[in-house]
């Protein structure tokens, strides 16, 4: 009797739970392609390192999303999230793993992503399980509208919309905001489970003059489509024919001269000169603030050149995102310009780098989903043989010549804009529009691998050049795509 009990009383102890997984209560929405956080952790804290962590899905447990031992990912995981899961931070102060921090990271998030993630955590004399879900979302393409005659006179527009998931809902609206009573919907959906939308409904001119077509999303993502009727429904319905041939023709041709100014636009780029000195009236001195910096960066003494540490490892597969350091000044109005040089003769000009501004609480960014205007980064990046492009989302390619070595950032915080040149050739190279909102810093990360650092200079001493200029900042020329994004 005796062993009974005191084989009862270990059983009892080796199942009891002396810890337990959390996770958030509501669900996690993310777009598709981006990158993902699913936070789970362990309360009260202890150091989860000997534990076993797995995450799976719903009768998946034996083929994990990730499973970690004794501090390290083993290689037993579902084949689709492959290179694609790991072990991440919930938040800036979390201590990870050390701490009981078990979040799993997603990247390239895909609609079969979608739905329950179990976080389980087990140790020799413990264990516990939670579970959460997964929302995804697609934001399709901008509705396109098109319409046609009908006999009676009015005209039947027809809305269709691609790439979106779940299905949206549609509404149609007039120019006085009214709510039309759509004909139809349908919808199909794709191999890559997308969802295409077509909508249709029939105006007359007593209707409306504008009639808008809107797909939307319960996550509050939105897209829009407009036709102008009134040029489309002639007063004389015996003769409808016309109007719609002579608007179609001029939506061909506007369509066309688009497709030849963007297929040849490196080809239209205007060289836009800069005037250096008046730049510099607006300079301000630059230092690197230790306390935004990533542990995987190494400053000088003064705090003014910064570079790659030798301790830092990449995986090879695109740029450093997370490489980035914020400077120690901060702007809530006015003009400021400062000046970055990206050689260290003889060593040869910098292939990598990031040169911005970003909100003051925006430095913890680790991906390009992350590196967005609406999320506060505007900054001109160079990326090797990938080229040059900015913060724009999708990104614009620039095709920058000669390399920059002494790169100008000029921020014009109360005009919204923010300005790059080359210095060293004396050109405006681009300008990006926004409008910032609260306090915002210069933004710098190196990249990986140059023999040159980035370093700050001081703007005491103007450019050297074979001629003076008296242009002013930006010469008064139409700017393309090289000149402004």
């Amino acid at each position: 009797m005796m062993w009974i009990i005191a084989l009862l009383l270990n059983l009892l102890i080796e199942t009891s739970v002396s810890f337990s997984v959390v996770v958030p209560g509501d669900q996690i929405v993310a777009h598709v392609g981006s990158t993902v956080t699913l936070p789970c952790w362990i309360s009260p804290p202890e150091n989860a390192e000997a534990l076993e962590i797995r995450w799976y899905r719903h009768g998946q447990f034996s083929n994990p999303v990730l499973f970690c031992q004794h501090g390290k990912i083993q290689d037993i995981q579902e084949e689709s999230y492959r290179n694609r899961s790991s072990l991440t931070l919930r938040s800036d102060l979390s201590g990870g793993l050390k701490d009981g921090d078990v979040s799993l990271r997603l990247e390239k998030l895909r609609i079969q992503d979608e739905g329950s993630f179990h976080c389980y955590v087990s140790g020799e004399s413990a264990y516990d399980s939670q579970e959460m879900v997964l929302k995804v979302t697609a934001s399709g393409s901008a509705p396109v509208l098109f319409p046609q005659p009908l006999d009676d006179g009015r005209m039947n527009i027809s809305c269709r919309s691609s790439g979106w998931y779940p299905e949206p809902d549609v509404t149609w609206m007039s120019d006085e905001r009214t709510v039309l009573r759509p004909g139809g919907t349908s919808g199909s959906r794709g191999a890559d489970e997308m969802f295409s939308v077509h909508s249709w409904t029939a105006v007359s001119h007593s209707d409306a003059q504008l009639v808008s077509c809107s797909m939307s999303l319960k996550t509050g993502e939105f897209r829009e489509g407009r036709l102008n009727i009134q040029a489309l429904i002639s007063s004389d319905s015996s003769d409808p024919w016309k109007a719609l041939f002579f608007a179609l023709l001029i939506c061909a041709l506007l369509g066309l001269v688009g497709f030849i100014l963007y297929k040849y636009r490196h080809k239209l780029t205007v060289v836009v000169h800069a005037n250096i000195e008046e730049l510099r009236k607006h300079a301000v001195q630059i230092t690197i603030d230790r306390e935004h910096l990533h542990p995987g960066l190494r400053v000088s003494g003064d705090c003014k050149v910064l570079r790659d540490s030798t301790e830092y490892t990449h995986s090879g597969e695109g740029f450093p995102y997370e490489l980035c350091a914020s400077g120690a000044q901060t702007f809530t109005s006015g003009r400021h310009y400062w000046e970055v040089e990206l050689v260290a003769p003889p060593k040869p000009p910098k292939d990598f780098w990031l040169i911005g501004v970003a909100k003051c609480d925006n430095f913890t960014a680790k991906d390009r989903s992350d590196f967005t205007p609406s999320s506060s980064f505007w900054f001109l990046c160079s990326d090797g043989p990938k080229g040059f492009y900015t913060s724009s989302d999708p990104l614009v390619t620039l095709p920058l010549t000669p390399r920059p070595e002494r790169l100008g950032v000029l921020l014009d915080y109360d005009g919204g804009q923010l300005s790059f040149y080359n210095v060293k050739e004396r050109k405006h190279l681009l300008t990006m529009s926004s409008r910032f909102t609260g306090s915002v810093a210069p933004l710098f990360n190196p990249g990986v691998g140059d023999l040159s650092p980035l370093k700050m200079l001081d703007c005491a001493e103007p450019v050297e050049s074979p001629q003076e200029s008296s242009l002013p900042l930006l010469s008064n020329t139409a700017l393309t795509d090289q000149s402004r994004v």
